[in-house]
């Protein structure tokens, strides 16, 4: 029985007993032709559509910036579950809603350059455009706005506050704070859309992890190069005008 794995971007098949293995690689110009042809483009966005990492930019509001910005690194690091990462970083935050709303409206989040562009001229080849955010909905939804992304395009997470606007949580349910859970969306979306050809791009391990069910992973590093996800992207980034240029050829 053929049993597959995925491994560095590869898709490995054995055979047990023997264990017989051979394997199928994504090359770089395959990686190129699924984005040419692609249905659906999925971004990351802390880091990758916007320069900074929400999160880091919350605590940091809340006087509590740097015990944050190092789980933050465990966690795009891929040395701790996703979840944990989360759920550590907002116990030390433990935000208000009114502290929420201060840092949107006192420090939006700045886009990365070229993305608004990208996501232009993606929508031009009627190309459907998804932003899939361990971040918070509530600032995500910002940069959606600021991108003519539906806000039925957004999953991410969602802080929850009692009556008087205190920190009560996060939702636990939603896919987006388990490890995998951009992985969870995209069969999702590919589930109730039919989508052939989805691409996710981003700058961590949480987004790496997405392909497969992503058909294609392109790796961005134009805010943080992270060496894990370099090392092992097909392709990899460093701004947005090489994808617009690689648009260009259709």
């Amino acid at each position: 029985m053929l049993k597959p794995f995925h491994h560095n971007n590869q898709w490995h098949f054995c055979l047990s007993p023997a264990c017989f293995c051979f394997s199928i690689m994504t090359t770089l110009s395959q990686t190129k032709e699924i984005f040419r042809r692609a249905d659906a483009v999925c971004f990351d966005v802390d880091s990758t559509v916007i320069r900074e990492e929400g999160i880091d930019e919350l605590a940091k509001f809340c006087g509590v910036g740097d015990a944050v910005t190092e789980m933050t690194r465990k966690a795009m690091g891929g040395s701790v579950s996703f979840k944990t990462a989360l759920t550590e970083r907002l116990s030390i935050i433990r935000c208000s809603r009114e502290q929420v709303n201060k840092l949107i409206t006192d420090h939006p989040p700045q886009l990365t350059a070229g993305i608004k562009e990208l996501v232009d001229t993606l929508h031009q080849h009627n190309v459907k455009v998804f932003l899939i955010s361990g971040g918070f909905r509530c600032i995500v939804e910002h940069v959606a706005t600021q991108l003519n992304i539906p806000l039925h395009h957004v999953y991410a997470n969602r802080l929850k506050f009692y009556f008087n606007g205190e920190y009560a949580g996060f939702d636990e349910t939603q896919p987006t704070a388990e490890s995998n859970g951009k992985g969870k969306v995209i069969s999702m979306l590919k589930e109730k859309h039919g989508f052939k050809n989805v691409v996710m791009i981003g700058d961590g391990a949480t987004d790496l992890e997405a392909c497969p069910p992503a058909n294609a992973f392109i790796g961005f590093g134009g805010n943080v190069i992270r060496q894990q996800v370099k090392e092992r992207s097909v392709w990899y980034v460093t701004s947005f005008g090489e994808l617009l240029k690689e648009l260009e050829k259709i």
